[in-house]
């Protein structure tokens, strides 16, 4: 057989660039890109080649082929001739018509040839050219391996011409370089020390550099001094971060999924952090300065943690105990009454203007916040688009050479396991397809399970209605009886104790419907079970909070009804407390100890991750729909999630085993966000918005008593402010035409949903560009294919004409 003859490829040399950027529409420009790309190849790697046989004792270099990745040729050795790379217009419109080339009219080759093209211009102005470089040049600067040179072998002086060529450097290129060599930490030490016993210790190269200078050497040491305290600090920042180990010892060991419920937690944990402070700052701190005068508070009993009652019920935890007045002032009268004869004081504060604000401002951060931390979040796991290519990169690029201590190393081992289960499920579930009749079985059976769900959630509905209104008549009855204190505290605990029961129980029997609609998806399982529990749990909410602000608690006369209010809403955040750990107990300690002594199965319960959530969701929105009314409930909400980390992690650890379907929770912190915010933050916005706008407050008691709404007290605050000081009416105008009118908060809610638009265009737009980008790469191995294909035509047609 004979061999293929040698086909070469000419470009004229007539085609200069005039030093502006071809368009992506311009063909002729398009080509002559590419022609200049080409030549701007071909030279470097002819140059490089060139060195290398030099260097090597060869005097005729080897035949070079077209450098670009995307072409081959195929040439016939002859002797004492020399080939150089040319092509002609045609192949030009051949590589112009490549597969790579020709998404959105070359946009994409065109941006990563003049990204590379910038690169390589900038390494070779940082550096001087192959051909100006002697024999006797840096390794480095030649691009001679180590590895490839048989003279140096040894670890030993490979490292000693290392450390002879940072000698060479300067400071700051020689830190630049120790700091960026892939090397270990203990290794990046060794090399340090070697390079100070080299150079001498600070002090002699002090005097040697100013032998006349005392202060030189100390002002090393001091220089050196700083930046070890300042690397020491910088070292402490991952230690000062809450939980960072524990967090990454629940990744590594559960993976990503059970990880994405203790970060929510931690998010949920901030949160209570900031409202309290905010409240702490503003109305406690100084409600707790100026106490008011109150009846003799009660004795304490302990019954009081669990109803909210009794001792507490006159204190700074709920609504009732704080005052009208203005604080510091002489008078200490309301805003209601005539204006004191007296010198008013320097600062005075008015709390009920300061109790609203404060409610107000904490809600507002918080919805800054969510809103940040759903965009930050929906940026993290959707700007990547799908996974395919992530299962590469996790195996070849995922281990961190930097690590050396062996707990760090097994926990980084298991880390990545479990991160290529969750990527390998992943692939595996979109692999699979389902016949007409499967699919048609499956929604039958999924229509009708979510029928089921939806049945008992409004007979749970009804139930605590009907129960509700029960204990309402039962607690008037033990009033009117004049049964013990006890009794009646007793009493209150029911309604919170039935609601949280359903709310254990419910969950369990969504996962038997789970277990018989057998997702395929744990995704969509998990999906779906947070949706059937979120119904259940908001529903429930929803029909208790038209029932408190319907006034249907039972409250004494000299108690205010949103004292009440905010009782009801302490048991039932403690309630929600005990049932959590009734639930941890129960459903995971002692069922992993029935299945290992009773049953005697090497299994223990997986971590539920939609019941979890819910729970969180459930507590936090029963803390922003009483934090009107129980100014201090933000700090118990604290504590029960503080203690809920950690008997949560040390029951995940003891008797929870990983998900035996692994699946990649990349999305699932951007659902619990938008859960938290939408049906639980928005609800208790307009729960408050209601509260303060149209309901008429307590007339005994309370920092509102006597207006007509919450609202007023601010129109109120203004009235005054405006008789005291006449020079002040444009504050007045401000009030009435900026705070009063719904013009500003239609505004303001417009510039918000802009601007949540704008950021879900713009990583849509992201996500396209790099789908594009993708399909370029992917495109790039078909060039290849492309090229052979076309040349093999060529051939095929010059040998029928021959």
């Amino acid at each position: 057989m004979s061999r293929p003859p040698s086909i070469t490829l000419r470009v004229s040399e007539d085609t200069a660039s005039d030093g502006q950027e071809p368009s992506p529409d311009n063909e002729g420009a398009l080509h002559t890109s590419f022609q200049q790309l080409i030549q701007e190849q071909s030279s470097l790697v002819e140059a490089g080649l060139e060195l290398e046989m030099q260097a090597r004792g060869r005097e005729h270099p080897a035949h070079l082929a077209p450098p670009d990745a995307c072409a081959t040729v195929w040439q016939e050795p002859r002797q004492d001739e020399q080939h150089l790379p040319s092509y002609s217009s045609a192949s030009l419109r051949i590589l112009a018509n490549m597969p790579s080339r020709t998404i959105g009219r070359s946009r994409g080759a065109i941006i990563s040839q003049y990204y590379n093209r910038t690169a390589r211009l900038r390494r070779r102005s940082s550096r001087p050219p192959l051909q100006q470089l002697c024999h006797a040049a840096r390794p480095s600067l030649r691009q001679y391996d180590l590895e490839t040179d048989p003279a140096r072998a040894t670890l030993e002086d490979k490292r000693s011409l290392l450390v002879k060529e940072l000698l060479s450097l300067s400071p700051s290129q020689r830190s630049h370089m120790l700091l960026n060599v892939p090397l270990n930490l203990a290794e990046k030490r060794t090399l340090r020390q070697e390079l100070s016993g080299q150079r001498g210790p600070p002090r002699q190269q002090a005097q040697r550099r100013a032998p006349s200078s005392p202060c030189g050497w100390s002002k090393d040491y001091i220089i050196l001094g700083c930046r070890g305290l300042w690397y020491r600090l910088l070292s402490l920042l991952p230690a000062a971060k809450p939980w960072h180990y524990a967090l990454k010892q629940i990744g590594g060991r559960f993976g990503s999924s059970v990880l994405s419920y203790f970060l929510f937690l931690k998010m949920l944990l901030m949160f209570n952090i900031i409202s309290f402070l905010i409240l702490l700052v503003f109305v406690v701190a100084l409600q707790a300065a100026y106490p008011p005068a109150s009846a003799s508070p009660q004795s304490f009993t302990g019954l009081e943690l669990l109803t909210g009652a009794g001792y507490f019920t006159h204190s700074l935890l709920y609504y009732g105990y704080y005052s009208n007045v203005t604080l510091n002032d002489p008078c200490a009268s309301s805003p209601n009454d005539s204006v004191c004869p007296l010198a008013a004081p320097p600062l005075p504060y008015n709390m009920p203007l300061a109790y609203v604000f404060s409610v107000g401002v904490s809600f507002l951060i918080t919805c800054v916040l969510l809103v940040y931390s759903m965009s930050c979040s929906f940026r993290e796991s959707y700007r990547v688009g799908s996974s395919t290519g992530d299962l590469a990169v996790k195996v070849f690029c995922a281990w961190d050479f930097k690590v050396i201590q062996r707990r760090s190393v097994k926990l980084q081992c298991e880390n990545i396991c479990t991160q290529l289960k969750e990527l390998l499920a992943d692939q595996q579930s979109r692999s699979r397809s389902l016949s007409l009749c499967q699919r048609l079985g499956h929604s039958a059976v999924l229509l009708l399970a979510w029928a089921l769900s939806l049945s008992t959630v409004l007979g749970c509905v009804l139930a605590v209605h009907y129960f509700s209104e029960h204990m309402h008549a039962v607690q008037q009855d033990h009033r009117a009886r004049g049964s013990s204190e006890r009794q009646q505290e007793a009493i209150l605990l029911v309604l919170p104790f039935m609601v949280s029961l359903l709310n254990m129980l419910m969950p369990h029997l969504y996962n038997l419907l789970a277990t018989w609609e057998k997702q395929d998806s744990p995704v969509a399982q998990v999906y779906v079970a947070i949706c059937r529990n979120l119904i259940l749990k908001m529903v429930v909410l929803g029909l208790l909070c038209y029932q408190w602000l319907s006034r249907r608690v039972v409250c004494s006369t000299e108690e205010c009804w949103e004292t009440c209010v905010g009782q009801d809403l302490y048991r039932f955040v403690v309630m929600d407390f005990i049932f959590t750990l009734l639930d941890t107990l129960f459903g995971e300690l002692v069922w992993r100890l029935i299945l290992e002594k009773r049953l005697k199965k090497k299994q223990k319960p997986e971590f539920d991750i939609a019941q979890n959530v819910l729970e969180l969701i459930y507590g936090q929105t029963l803390t922003w729909l009483g934090v009107l009314f129980a100014p201090l409930l933000p700090a118990v909400q604290t504590l029960k999630l503080l203690l809920l980390f950690y008997i949560k992690k040390t029951s995940l650890m003891q008797n929870c085993q990983s998900p035996s379907k692994p699946w990649q929770a990349s999305h699932m912190s951007t659902v619990f966000i938008t859960l938290l915010c939408f049906p639980s933050f928005l609800g208790a916005a307009v729960f408050l918005s209601y509260t303060i706008w149209s309901v008429r407050p307590s007339e005994t008691c309370g920092p509102f008593q006597g207006l007509e709404n919450i609202y007023k007290s601010g129109k109120t605050w203004v009235q005054v402010l405006e008789k005291s000081n006449p020079n002040i009416t444009w504050f007045a105008w401000v009030h009435q035409h900026l705070v009063e009118n719904t013009f500003l908060l239609f505004f303001v809610s417009g510039v918000l949903l802009a601007m949540i638009y704008f950021n879900i265009q713009v990583v849509r737009g992201q996500r396209r560009i790099i789908c594009l980008l993708k399909e370029q790469i992917a495109n790039e191995g078909e060039d290849k294919i492309f090229l052979i294909q076309k040349l093999h035509s060529v051939y095929e047609q010059r040998e029928r004409r021959t």
